[in-house]
């Protein structure tokens, strides 16, 4: 995993623009009302969904396994947020506690393992009453059923890309434990859950 996505953003750079995503809004604007100041990012990539929340005054800390993305978000964005680099895997970087966790388009690019623990850990860093949201690509991207079978609804279409489709049944199998209170269906480049925990 550390090589494919060290060679794409070598490769690629800036590949999915410099915009948040839509769920970076939604998100941005949810911890906003509900008082979040300091945000955790497995996942940063380049730093652009980092942006938005930065730029609203949320102190912001990243966990990203590629070098070259981590390098891009202290070029393009801020360098006064401090970016972990490893995988998720690793987690805990640190023994701080946050408000809030915001994980975009990587859950599903893991085995049943994998989310299992990324899920755990994330919400073991939450603080009581902290919020972590989830994007997930669903069922319903064309590429669903597409290339090869690695296990249920887990399909690689591109080489080194293994990912796991959800619909809201394995969503709640996956995050009802952990303080599901939504799930909202999200249009990005590919149809996406915002799943939405609290913990309590």
């Amino acid at each position: 995993m550390t090589e494919f996505w060290e060679e794409n953003f070598v490769d690629k750079q800036e590949m999915w623009g410099n915009e948040p995503s839509k769920s970076a809004i939604l998100t941005k604007d949810f911890f906003l009302e509900n008082s979040v100041r300091n945000v955790l990012i497995p996942g940063i990539g380049y730093g652009r969904n980092a942006k938005v929340f930065k730029d609203n005054g949320i102190d912001v800390t990243g966990i990203e396994i590629s070098k070259t993305a981590i390098e891009l978000a202290y070029k393009n964005y801020r360098t006064d947020m401090d970016i972990y680099h490893g995988s998720v895997a690793e987690m805990p970087f640190d023994k701080k506690k946050y408000n809030g966790i915001f994980c975009y388009a990587l859950i599903h690019l893991l085995d049943n393992d994998e989310r299992k623990k990324l899920i755990k850990d994330c919400y073991n860093q939450l603080t009581e009453n902290g919020y972590m949201f989830f994007t997930a690509i669903t069922k319903q991207a064309p590429n669903f059923r597409k290339g090869k079978l690695i296990s249920k609804d887990r399909y690689e279409f591109h080489k080194g890309a293994k990912i796991f489709y959800y619909d809201k049944e394995s969503v709640k199998t996956e995050f009802e434990q952990f303080g599901l209170f939504e799930i909202k269906e999200v249009s990005e480049n590919q149809p996406m859950f915002l799943i939405k925990c609290k913990k309590s």
